[in-house]
């Protein structure tokens, strides 16, 4: 009898949860749209010696203030959640924009059965990927230690969790806010719990807290504070190195408390506010709402095509291409835009956007957010504004505030492409004189912001090797193209010859590293005798993650002048094939070891073309400047083909921040900006048989092609709105008109289309020879 009745009640409770579980799939499934092609753990099989694209999968909304993410690392670990990892210790609301820089204003909930633990270790829960659907706008796991299924959809600020519990006496959900400094209090008599973190990796002023606040629908039986992972059942509030907070109630099998999560940088009281973003909806509806959220966003771009394999790729490249920059501002009582300032500490009027590297994203990201999103690119360019009314400077890494990280003067190219392509809107004049003031100055403790070296450069047109300047070649060849971005933004604001004059001249800096012996760039020292002994093959020195052969072509304004250098198009598409002739030697001995970008060039049987990182990921395109398209059109299809996939281990490299993610939405589309700036994008090769792009002026861009199969990459016959079209670029202009481009592709190159000299793209020395 007693084994018949656990029989019925095992039936029972499987037919209940079957149900439960119909349910959530009818409400979060029912419609197959651009979003169910997101994978949002592609890049997540990464680690410190080589990275697949060290993602994580973000819970979020397009550019919102905070993400959610499973937390499979310890507190403070960068690689916050790896594929490989088998327990998870936490969600953890997080704004880490890479593992390098790693994250802010970070705290974690986590539900627990049986004994009332704290500690990260002991609250930990195995976990299986079958057991998981990810997405980005809704989360669920099951906790296999605690018999607890964990479920999370997000807002730009805020977040709804639903916990199904087992039957229990002894149900908690833990709050960590982790170390270096955080509070928390619990309130029973609104089943609330309060609290704020300081923990930072740095980029922020003194008076720095994220505030939080959780609601919860149940109330809590137990209570107890955390302090420095001591739980004391005797205090409800704690303010110390490490606070956290255990609450807990008796459940029954099947059972969900839902608790409703929100956070500002500004104050406990805009917690509050931003908690409002959920309302009074429902889980279900909080999933929906997001969900159309993401179809409105990836729906801008529809694709017809067979391969579903290449569509996922497709859609969760587009996904990581409008997370960041993210949101850094919030909206008070009086619907009045505002944010908490990551330069100066002040509460203040406007937008704010942060976390991204413009080192990596001039190239492709911030060109894609002008040509489908400009209106959010706009918000940007008045964040932009205040960053530098509240810091003196324009960031080149910002997370949130400035960030010693890499090389470049980028701001230049994402302001004035912007402006260039049309935006308006915001304050340009104060943009203009910031990117007047980053080339005369270097803020004077982040020396990544404004122009290391400048005082060098423009006396001698370039950084000395032999002057204590780290990688000074690149910086010199960087700040040549950030110069001629300021150029044409003063043409297009009409400023005087005089006053511009000047960035045209240092435009032309970067002949002053060509090394005609070698053909390639090569550090120079103050004498005017270039760097000896030269190693091509050596990562770093004079150039930044990646040698001589990747940084040789960081000449995205003049690719004309590059190739006269070399003595013409023959000896220029020589050295160009010899970047994938050559084998993947490198000299690691700057890093004095094997750095992750190295290995990643290593391990892709493409020669010495380091994709993986973002200096050489333009160079393909170059062949369309120098009379051989084809070969872009073969080598853009190989890395289309090779290195991206829909699996965790989907990237060749770090993904940052979008930058190698728009890289292949460009490609997708048969065209890049190789030189921001510029109105043109240089073709490549049609992924799809059709694209259409829904672009905000209410016009469409249709991009078709005919037998574009594996083989077939190299296009025959191109048309534009119907027309023959010989050229090697598109234009903004023919873009925003809106477009219909059609490709008869073949398998086989078709050695006269795009070869004459009027095919070719913008070059800056071509426009001074077509004034003469």
């Amino acid at each position: 009898m007693l084994d018949h009745l656990n029989t019925e009640k095992m039936k029972f409770i499987y037919v209940i949860a079957l149900s439960t579980l119909l349910t959530v799939q009818t409400s979060v499934f029912a419609k197959a749209n651009v979003v169910d092609y997101v994978n949002t753990l592609i890049g997540s099989q990464s680690k410190h010696s080589l990275s697949t694209g060290n993602t994580y999968p973000a819970i979020a909304m397009p550019w919102g203030m905070n993400f959610w993410t499973p937390q499979t690392g310890k507190i403070g670990d960068g690689w916050v959640y790896t594929y490989d990892a088998d327990k998870i210790r936490g969600f953890k609301q997080t704004h880490q924009p890479s593992p390098w820089i790693n994250d802010y204003g970070q705290f974690a909930i986590m539900p627990i059965t049986g004994k009332a633990v704290f500690n990260e270790d002991q609250r930990a829960s195995w976990f299986s990927h079958k057991a998981e659907v990810a997405t980005p706008y809704y989360y669920r796991v099951y906790l296999a230690d605690f018999d607890v299924v964990t479920e999370i959809a997000p807002t730009e600020r805020a977040a709804i969790f639903r916990f199904t519990f087992p039957e229990t006496d002894q149900a908690y959900v833990a709050v960590d806010a982790f170390d270096n400094g955080s509070y928390v209090k619990i309130i029973p008599s609104e089943n609330k719990i309060i609290g704020y973190t300081t923990k930072n990796s740095g980029g922020v002023p003194a008076n720095f807290k994220n505030y939080f606040v959780l609601q919860f629908d149940k109330a809590f039986t137990y209570t107890a504070a955390v302090v420095n992972n001591n739980i004391d059942t005797k205090k409800k509030e704690v303010d110390d190195e490490h606070a956290g907070a255990l609450i807990g109630f008796k459940t029954h099998r099947g059972e969900t408390v839902h608790v409703r999560v929100a956070s500002s940088f500004i104050s406990p009281e805009q917690a509050e506010l931003n908690l409002r973003e959920l309302g009074s909806d429902s889980f279900d509806k909080v999933v929906a709402r997001g969900r159309q959220s993401w179809n409105n966003v990836l729906g801008r771009i529809d694709i017809k095509d067979d391969n579903i394999d290449h569509l996922r790729t497709f859609y969760s490249c587009l996904y990581r291409s409008v997370l960041f920059p993210r949101s850094f501002y919030e909206i008070d009582a009086k619907g009045q835009v505002m944010h908490y300032s990551p330069y100066n500490g002040q509460v203040l009027p406007g937008y704010m956007f942060t976390d991204t590297g413009f080192w990596d994203t001039f190239r492709s990201l911030f060109p894609f957010l002008n040509l489908m999103y400009p209106s959010m690119n706009a918000k940007m360019q008045k964040g932009l504004v205040n960053a530098y009314k509240e810091s003196g400077f324009l960031p080149e890494w910002a997370s949130p505030g400035h960030r010693d990280c890499m090389v470049g003067n980028n701001s230049a190219s994402v302001v004035a492409d912007a402006y260039l392509k049309g935006l308006r809107g915001y304050d340009i004049e104060a943009l203009w004189e910031a990117l007047k003031h980053g080339t005369q100055a270097v803020h004077p403790k982040i020396s990544s912001t404004g122009r290391l070296g400048y005082k060098y450069y423009n006396q001698l047109g370039y950084i000395p090797y032999n002057m204590e300047i780290k990688e000074s070649a690149a910086r010199t060849l960087e700040y040549a193209y950030d110069d001629w971005c300021i150029y044409q933004l003063g043409k297009a604001l009409k400023k005087s010859k005089k006053e511009i004059a000047i960035f045209a001249k240092r435009a032309m800096n970067y002949k002053n590293l060509y090394d005609p012996q070698h053909k390639l760039m090569h550090g120079k020292n103050a004498d005017g005798k270039f760097q000896e002994p030269f190693n091509p093959f050596k990562w770093g020195d004079a150039f930044t993650e990646g040698n001589s052969w990747h940084y040789t072509w960081s000449v995205f304004h003049d690719p004309q002048g590059l190739i006269d250098l070399m003595g013409g198009k023959d000896a220029f598409n020589e050295m160009m094939d010899s970047v994938f002739v050559l084998p993947p030697i490198f000299d690691d001995s700057y890093y004095g070891t094997v750095i992750h970008e190295i290995r990643e060039m290593q391990i892709m049987n493409m020669g010495n073309y380091a994709h993986g990182n973002q200096p050489i990921q333009h160079m393909l395109y170059l062949y369309n400047y120098s009379g051989q398209p084809w070969k872009a059109q073969y080598h853009i299809r190989q890395v289309m083909n090779k290195l991206y996939t829909p699996t965790p281990d989907g990237y060749c490299g770090d993904e940052d921040n979008g930058q190698t993610s728009a890289w292949y939405v460009f490609s997708a589309m048969s065209f890049y900006p190789v030189c921001p700036g510029s109105d043109q994008y240089v073709l490549g090769s049609p992924y799809f048989k059709q694209m259409i792009l829904h672009l905000e002026n209410g016009k469409t861009v249709t991009i078709s092609s005919s037998s574009n199969a594996r083989s077939q990459c190299y296009i025959n016959v191109m048309t534009l709105n119907g027309k023959d079209y010989n050229k090697n670029f598109l234009t903004h202009e023919d873009l925003m008109k809106g477009a219909n481009i059609s490709y008869q592709m073949t398998d086989h190159p078709n050695m006269t289309r795009g070869t004459q000299d009027n095919a070719f793209p913008y070059s800056f020395s071509r426009e001074f020879k077509s004034k003469k």
